[in-house]
């Protein structure tokens, strides 16, 4: 019998979309930390999918599509949608995501106990990186 989900996929994958697929995925690792996992040319050579990982999470990839009626954040007038991702060591991961040049926000000791900071990748994708710090509380 088939696995559902198949062994390394979890239950909910997010799935961006990005003009330069190639480039998401080099960037995605300098400045994010994430690991190419696959890619996958179509026919006439271009990239048609790809994934990568970061520990247990796993982003699907692909280019916009008319077709499909998707597009790259770079190309809508707003964020539409956040990313949350729990890392070991935030504060490590906001010096490295300002060095590969991205533009992180303020790091942030939230109530609800996580510290954490925002920041958009090369094609404007939201994205908030946090560590666990303390047991959730009230405000």
């Amino acid at each position: 019998m088939v696995k559902n989900p198949p062994d390394g996929m979890p239950r909910l994958t997010p799935y961006l979309y990005y003009n330069d697929l190639a480039a998401a995925l080099e960037w995605l690792g300098k400045a994010f930390g994430f690991e190419e996992r696959m890619r996958l040319p179509g026919e006439d050579g271009a990239l048609m999918h790809a994934e990568v990982a970061l520990k247990d999470c796993v982003v699907m990839m692909g280019p916009p599509s008319k077709e499909l009626e998707t597009a790259s954040a770079q190309d809508l007038p707003r964020v539409n949608a956040s990313l949350y991702v729990y890392v070991d060591d935030v504060d490590a991961h906001h010096a490295q995501a300002a060095t590969a040049g991205a533009e992180p926000g303020e790091l942030q000791d939230m109530f609800w106990g996580d510290r954490m900071y925002a920041v958009r990748d090369f094609e404007g994708h939201h994205w908030t990186f946090a560590t666990a710090k303390k047991e959730p509380t009230a405000p």
